[in-house]
């Protein structure tokens, strides 16, 4: 009975030791919104009181830095390394995938006895083992493409089960964020809430956009020619109901009383989705320029932190899982070397001796370095930002040496992570890892004349299939051999009843299943897009069983085909879904 207490009290002890003092952390995200989308950045188009408090009662990054587009910023702050040594090259058709030997943030909180939840665009991969819950998140509610398609109430995934969305992704991700902080508050949380707006489609309900129809927009994109203002206003909108639903956040964290043990920090992915007001910075989202990849960074933690605090040195989403691990106080060690810098020693003295460095950025075969004081852009010009955000004057002539020697940097960063680049083209999507396996449109191939439905694979379904030699192939590997029921997702116009459609593999095919059932549902309602404009369509889709399929274990190509057409077309697919049903 004594060894039996004894454990009990060395157990509470070591709980009391690991956890007592340990902080919860929430991380906000948000797609598409650049670093002037704030009014504590000086924009008075709009109002963003609840955000511009995070920097006002704790600390802002002034030279903060992001990658140009969503998977890639998402994948340096998870791991602390540069993207494409991560496995992630580009934002759809499998290139956003994170490797799955990489070690993220949340793996490290969760073996340090952390609840671990995300609540919204994860952008990192879909299938399992890419998926969040398998990336150290023990509480997934969202979406795991790069953008969707609609923003009321849209199918999304909870923990690899698709359910039906509950009013407006952004105020839905939110209550669910909120629930999660409620039911762990008696432990440490890590809390990632990864909004994906302002991207479009530009939906947004009137009670944030009736404020911004008509107003005279101020303060304009550098090149106003260029300013969208429909855009404009509709992005405006989206960026109150974020601040808004931080709000929610922060007012959670009061009536629990947890916000004096809890850092909260706001950044977004990349520049401005838009030609809008942004400091004056060059370029916006896709541009390895200041306006590209400049981002907020704000951070609150009043235990810790000063209010109104701020740092000059440059730092970037690399920076952040060594930094809030450190903060937090617990071990990080990873699989990969890192790239990033913990930020501690600034943020506890801003004044600190810090070794200056310089931050690298890819867009394909271009590179872009920015310096403490410098940026050297794509094209070899150098900039001193310092004294010209805007990067206006070209001040390489006055300082070759220091032009020579970023040059040969560029080259040799160019090298390295074209390498990585390289190593992970044409991977093929993992199925059954887990039990359930879908593999969407996305990342499928169309063949002949079949076409997505939409320029953009991320929220494409394939539609125009009129030809039996036509057909859709899936390139995956398959992890556990075994017998497994194949569902299609499909819609068919009235006319187009009678067509059969089979999944075939190298070695083994599914039976044919007939289209019996016409499914030909409306669009989702699209009266509240703002913009004139969208290529964005979404609709329901209904399954149809197409039986048992054997798959050996190892790389293969599916191929989805009709074997016969009796009327216009065949079907229109959104997704094939695979369930193990043995092995």
């Amino acid at each position: 009975m004594k060894t039996i207490l004894l454990f009990l009290a060395i157990s509470a002890l070591t709980y009391l030791n690991n956890f007592g003092q340990s902080p919860n952390v929430v991380v906000i995200l948000t797609d598409d919104q650049g670093w002037g989308d704030l009014s504590i950045n000086g924009n008075r188009n709009l109002s963003t009181p609840n955000i511009d408090r995070l920097g006002n009662e704790g600390l802002t990054l002034e030279n903060f830095y992001v990658c140009q587009v969503c998977a890639p910023t998402r994948a340096e702050f998870l791991t602390g390394r540069y993207y494409p040594k991560t496995g992630v090259s580009g934002v759809s058709t499998g290139q956003e995938r994170l490797n799955v030997d990489e070690t993220t943030i949340a793996d490290i909180f969760k073996r340090s006895g952390y609840a671990t939840g995300a609540f919204g665009k994860w952008h990192n991969g879909t299938q399992p083992p890419y998926h969040p819950n398998y990336r150290g998140f023990d509480e997934y509610y969202g979406f795991t493409s790069g953008h969707w398609g609609h923003y009321y109430s849209p199918p999304l995934d909870h923990n690899g089960e698709v359910v039906r969305g509950n009013g407006y992704v952004v105020d839905d991700f939110t209550d669910k964020a909120l629930e999660f902080i409620e039911t762990n508050q008696e432990r440490p949380f890590f809390c990632y809430i990864p909004y994906n707006t302002p991207h479009s489609p530009m939906q947004i309900h009137d009670r944030f956009y009736d404020k911004f129809e008509n107003a005279d927009i101020k303060m304009r994109f550098r090149d106003s020619k260029m300013e969208d203002l429909m855009m404009t206003r509709a992005a405006l909108a989206m960026c109150e109901n974020i601040d808004w639903n931080v709000g929610r956040i922060l007012s959670k964290l009061d009536q629990l009383e947890l916000s004096e043990d809890t850092i909260v920090l706001f950044f977004t992915d990349n520049g401005p989705n838009s030609y809008r007001w942004n400091g004056g910075m060059k370029g916006r989202k896709g541009a390895i320029d200041e306006g590209g990849l400049r981002s907020p960074f704000l951070m609150r933690w009043p235990e810790k932190i000063s209010a109104g605090s701020s740092i000059d040195a440059i730092s970037g989403a690399i920076d952040l899982l060594p930094t809030l691990a450190e903060l937090a106080g617990i071990d990080y060690d990873t699989r990969h070397s890192i790239d990033g810098r913990s930020l501690l020693p600034l943020i506890e003295n801003p004044e600190a001796d810090w070794e200056e460095r310089n931050l690298l950025s890819i867009k394909n075969n271009q590179v872009s370095i920015r310096t403490q004081r410098f940026r050297l852009d794509d094209n070899g010009a150098l900039f001193d930002i310092e004294n010209d955000r805007g990067q206006r004057s070209d001040v390489s002539g006055n300082h070759p040496e220091l032009v020579s020697q970023l040059r040969a940097l560029a080259e040799a960063h160019k090298a390295e992570m074209t390498r990585g680049f390289e190593k992970n083209r044409g991977r093929p999507f993992t199925s059954g890892y887990a039990a359930s396996t879908t593999l969407p449109a996305r990342d499928g191939t169309e063949h002949g004349e079949i076409k997505r439905s939409v320029r953009s694979p991320n929220n494409s379904f394939f539609t125009n299939w009129t030809r039996t030699e036509d057909s859709i192939t899936w390139l995956t590997e398959v992890i556990e051999p075994g017998t497994y029921e194949v569902t299609v997702f499909y819609t068919c116009q009235a006319g187009n009843e009678g067509a059969q459609i089979r999944l075939t593999s190298r070695l083994a095919s599914t039976k044919l299943a007939t289209v019996t059932k016409v499914f030909d549902p409306p669009f989702y309602d699209k009266s509240i897009e703002r913009m004139a404009e969208s290529h964005y369509w979404m609709k329901e889709f209904m399954p149809l069983s197409l039986g048992i399929i054997s798959l050996q274990s190892g790389e293969q190509t599916l191929k989805l085909e009709a074997k016969k057409i009796p009327g216009r077309a065949a079907i229109e697919v959104h997704s094939i879904r695979m369930v193990r049903r043995n092995s």
